[in-house]
């Protein structure tokens, strides 16, 4: 048997095709897929303009899909079907990204897991099901300490005269965006949120001085007061972080956590090695 395995953010989805024992086919990379941005024609285009998936697409019989923005059966049926058309023989599975996080840092015990890339959430796994205690609002109205919220923070304080000389000269010098390319690119073109969170890499440039360092606390606080703290059990279990920003600059996390009480479990940059072997030992096992 053959299984392919997807954990897709709104940037990037990583792809592991493994066999019945967990052994390790093939990985290759595609866009992702947000049924908020994008619907059933772009990922079967997307699909079929990707060689590694192609050259596999009729040895597929399982497919599990771990997406953002795939949170309920309505927004998972767009990928699914996209999927479908591409893998016809295979059985497909779509589930929130929130799943995927959580059966990537199992650990065998009770724990919260949290997703901070382009976008931010949290989940409390206790081996078989997931809870959300607060939603995911995007990045208009969440996403707290994800890229596109430290994007919008960038953008914002650059428009205001308000960065750090050092900071603003480099950012003119490396993008020499005008106010109206900026509001263009944000209020008028798809994947805002992906262009926000495109300046993570900028930050991290500038991650030691000071006013980065007080935006990366700032946002890593904001992120444990809405989406740790709402459980009422946060100090008490392990908290375990998938995703570019947290992995990037986990030692402002950690900083945040350790104050706040927080045991901080694993940080992973991405959770498909973790994925593989959870359905390996809990999935397929049980088939």
């Amino acid at each position: 048997m053959k299984i392919l395995i997807a954990d897709s953010g709104s940037t990037k989805c990583d792809w592991m095709l493994i066999d019945e024992q967990g052994r390790n086919l093939r990985e290759f990379h595609s866009m992702g897929f947000n049924p908020y941005f994008h619907d059933a024609d772009l990922v079967e285009q997307t699909m079929l303009k990707t060689p590694a998936a192609m050259e596999i697409s009729d040895q597929v019989e399982r497919v599990f899909f771990y997406g953002a923005g795939s949170s309920s059966e309505d927004l998972c049926s767009v990928i699914r079907s996209g999927l479908e058309r591409v893998f016809s023989s295979a059985d497909v599975h779509v589930g929130h990204d929130l799943d995927g996080a959580a059966y990537s840092t199992f650990e065998g015990e009770n724990a919260i897991t949290c997703i901070i890339g382009t976008g931010s959430n949290s989940c409390y796994f206790d081996g078989e099901t997931t809870q959300e205690v607060v939603p995911a609002l995007a990045y208009i109205l969440g996403d707290e300490a994800s890229g596109s919220w430290f994007g919008k923070r960038l953008l914002s304080d650059h428009l205001y005269h308000r960065l750090d000389p050092v900071v603003e000269s480099d950012f003119i010098k490396t993008f020499g965006f005008s106010k109206e390319e900026i509001i263009h690119r944000v209020y008028k073109e798809p994947n805002a949120n992906v262009f926000l969170a495109s300046f993570m890499t900028f930050i991290g440039r500038h991650q030691e001085i000071p006013q980065i360092i007080s935006l990366l606390e700032e946002g890593f606080q904001a992120f444990v007061d809405v989406h740790i703290k709402c459980y009422e059990n946060y100090q008490e279990v392990p908290v375990h972080f998938v995703g570019s920003v947290a992995f990037h600059f986990q030692s402002v996390l950690r900083h945040v956590c350790g104050r706040e009480g927080i045991e901080v479990g694993k940080i992973i940059k991405r959770p498909i090695d973790g994925l593989a072997d959870y359905h390996v030992k809990y999935i397929l096992a049980n088939v």
